[in-house]
Order: C-alpha cells, then sequence, then structure tokens
C-alpha cells in the first residue's frame, strides 16, 4: 500500500512539475515577443519619431494617463502620436536616449510592462498593459510618470 501511495505521490508531483515547466515555457515565448515589440516598435518608434511604427503597437483608442513635472498628464493615442509626428525626435535632438525594459509579467493573454526612458532632459517610468489581440501583443493602456525629480 505504502508503495502504491508513494508512486501515486512521485507521478502526481512529476506532472505539476511538468505543468509548471510548460507554463514557464509558453511565458517566456510570450514574454519574447513582448520584449521584441517593445524594442522594435516602442523604443524605437519614440527615438526615431516615427509615428507609424510607433502606432503599429498601440490599439485603437487607448488611453495615456500620468504626470510630468507634478503635472496630470491624459492623452489619446491619436493625440500622443500626433506630438511624437511633430516635435523634434530624440535622434535628431543629439541628446541621449535609453529605452530599458525592467519587467514583464503575462497571464494567459494580458501583460504588463514596466520601463524606464530617458530622453530629452527627463527620465520616464512607463506602465504599459498589453492584451494579445489576433495573436499579436497591443498596448491597450499607458502609464506614465517623469522620476527625474
Amino acid at each position: 500500500m505504502k508503495t502504491i501511495l508513494l508512486t501515486a505521490f512521485m507521478l502526481w508531483t512529476f506532472q505539476g512539475i511538468k505543468a509548471q515547466s510548460t507554463i514557464k515555457m509558453e511565458n517566456q515565448i510570450e514574454i519574447q515577443a513582448i520584449t521584441h515589440a517593445i524594442e522594435n516598435y516602442y523604443f524605437k518608434g519614440i527615438y526615431e519619431g516615427d509615428e507609424l511604427l510607433l502606432g503599429s503597437i498601440f490599439q485603437p483608442g487607448t488611453l495615456l494617463f500620468g504626470d510630468i513635472n507634478g503635472q496630470p498628464y491624459f492623452k489619446t493615442v491619436d493625440l500622443y502620436l500626433d506630438g511624437v509626428k511633430n516635435r523634434q525626435s530624440p535622434k535628431d535632438s543629439g541628446k541621449p536616449f535609453k529605452g530599458e525594459i525592467l519587467n514583464i509579467s503575462v497571464v494567459n493573454s494580458i501583460a504588463v510592462a514596466e520601463l524606464n526612458v530617458k530622453m530629452y532632459d527627463y527620465n520616464y517610468r512607463d506602465f504599459l498593459s498589453f492584451h494579445k489581440i489576433n495573436g499579436k501583443w497591443l498596448i491597450v493602456n499607458k502609464m506614465l510618470t517623469d522620476t527625474s525629480r
């Protein structure tokens, strides 16, 4: 009887380990996809001032909230992209730019990425909410704050 219980327990434990490994591997694949999107669309779009490239990672209707220099910040994605289009890009300004991914958490088809973005004279902390829509990770909400002070 002890042998049967021990065998059953071991089989159950190994199944749990296998399930956890599968979930971790799936999350790693999704994290890699989100990382690729952030680096090649978000950071690159901001740096180059390419509103079309940047806009391709946002779900239409996305809202942006936060504060800059202690002042409330709210924009629709369309207003944000228009601002990117009409400002001097960090690339053209000659000032340093650095985008850094601090953390990405994925649960099923949703994710949150925490980023640090240094550009112009600002150091932004961004929180991007992602949703996997039709197989593509898109930003559905952006929150930001200026941590330069």
